[in-house]
């Protein structure tokens, strides 16, 4: 029986005081969905509130977008994403944070995720996410008091793509510049390029174009 993936999506619904709607971002739950569903593992879903989730970049022209949300198992089980008191951390393999900007703002401080994500990987597990996504790596310590992230090739968000959409005074932090912070040595490309990359079992993808690379990068490495 192989192990579980557990995906983690945002229950944040605005863009600070914009008023702007925002959610997890549908292809980068929907895209690595397909590659690591399609190699016969099974996936859960947990956000912070559990319940359903409100979704952004909600694109239905989408070939994947469009199979991910007319699965009814999957539509069902993303409705009813479990809450963080309810993961079995022994059952996954692997936890992997969608993006979506909501996640700026519920991701970093949760720290039942956290302690989640950090028996995970000490278990031999996997961490990833994809563009806002690591917001949910920032406070993960491991059990040698150190940072997940400390010392680890790491991307994301970039402080760019961040001031592209004209949201860098919005979301409550900057997510390349806190992951530095951390001690992450930060890769990145250019503006929207597919950046993927792996180091000691931690997986990072820069933005939505990377969202699909991600599930990839996951998938080789749990063949490992």
């Amino acid at each position: 029986m192989k192990k579980k993936i557990l995906f983690v999506v945002t229950s944040h619904d605005k863009k600070g005081s914009t008023g702007e709607d925002t959610g997890y971002y549908l292809g980068e739950v929907s895209h690595p969905w397909e590659v690591l569903h399609k190699a016969g593992y099974e996936i859960d879903f947990v956000s912070p509130k559990g319940g359903t989730p409100p979704v952004d970049g909600f694109d239905l022209k989408d070939p994947v977008n469009k199979e991910f949300w007319e699965n009814k198992e999957y539509k069902n089980k993303i409705d009813h994403s479990m809450n963080p008191s309810q993961i079995n951390p022994k059952e996954y393999s692997t936890i992997f944070y969608a993006g979506g900007h909501g996640a700026m703002w519920d991701f970093a401080d949760n720290k039942e995720l956290a302690d989640i994500a950090s028996r995970i990987y000490e278990n031999g597990g996997i961490v990833a996410g994809v563009c806002h996504g690591p917001a949910g790596l920032v406070n993960i310590k491991l059990n040698n008091g150190k940072y997940l992230v400390d010392g680890k090739k790491i991307n994301a968000f970039t402080n760019e793509e961040e001031s592209e959409v004209k949201l860098t005074n919005v979301v409550p932090f900057l997510l390349e510049d806190k992951l530095k912070e951390r001690g992450a040595k930060f890769e990145k490309s250019g503006l929207w390029q597919n950046h993927v990359v792996t180091d000691q079992r931690v997986i990072t993808g820069q933005n939505p174009q990377s969202a699909k690379s991600v599930g990839e990068a996951i998938l080789k490495e749990l063949k490992k």
